[in-house]
């Protein structure tokens, strides 16, 4: 079970029919690529209504967001200067430090690298940082403190990594361990699945 609900990580990817990488493990829908349930087989009618939740709850589910959560995120983004708030909720959504040890490979899920940063054991420009919703900045660099390097989180991680390094991140070698560096801004490609921003767009527009 996860800590959004009830329902365990794989059923909600096959509800979505979509892996969604921060949620750990990967091949939710190689075995039964279709929804969960006895119906799952039958193809389904989608509304419009129906199409846009699925859109967003793919971002929060792959973010590991409360719905609380999500909408302070897309309120901030909707006063950013971007043309395209959902880009700009996007670009926040990337450079949560969170997401950022979890693109980086430190850890196997973003669950799992909050877990990292809530205990310590995470460092920005040096410095300890328990918090996984702070935003880093370009320029910022990311490692773990040196005990971390031997814990099983990153270890695991490290064997089997979850995805390819992003291109707005850099790993370096520094004194024989992995630090990253945020060197651009992310974009609406930096999410690691295919959705619609439309929709996302048009779900929030109906209900504020």
């Amino acid at each position: 079970m996860n800590r959004q609900g009830k329902t365990p990580r794989f059923k909600r990817q096959r509800r979505l029919l979509t892996e969604l990488p921060g949620m750990g493990k990967a091949g939710a829908l190689e075995r039964r690529p279709y929804p969960p349930g006895q119906h799952g087989l039958q193809r389904r009618k989608y509304s419009e209504f129906a199409l846009q939740l699925e859109e967003k709850q793919k971002l929060r589910f792959h973010y590991g967001l409360r719905e609380e959560q999500f909408r302070r995120l897309i309120n901030k983004a909707k006063k950013s200067k971007a043309t395209n708030w959902v880009e700009a909720l996007v670009n926040i959504l990337e450079k949560r430090l969170d997401n950022v040890v979890f693109r980086l490979g430190f850890a196997g899920s973003i669950p799992a690298a909050r877990q990292l940063v809530s205990h310590g054991k995470v460092l920005v420009n040096g410095k300890k940082v328990n918090i996984g919703s702070q935003v880093i900045k370009v320029g910022d660099k990311v490692a773990l403190t040196p005990e971390a390097y031997e814990n099983q989180v990153y270890l695991q991680a490290k064997q089997t990594p979850r995805l390819p390094l992003p291109s707005f991140l850099v790993k370096e070698d520094v004194a024989g361990t992995e630090q990253g560096r945020l060197t651009d801004e992310p974009n609406l490609e930096a999410v690691p699945f295919a959705f619609e921003p439309g929709l996302v767009i048009g779900f929030y527009s109906m209900r504020g």
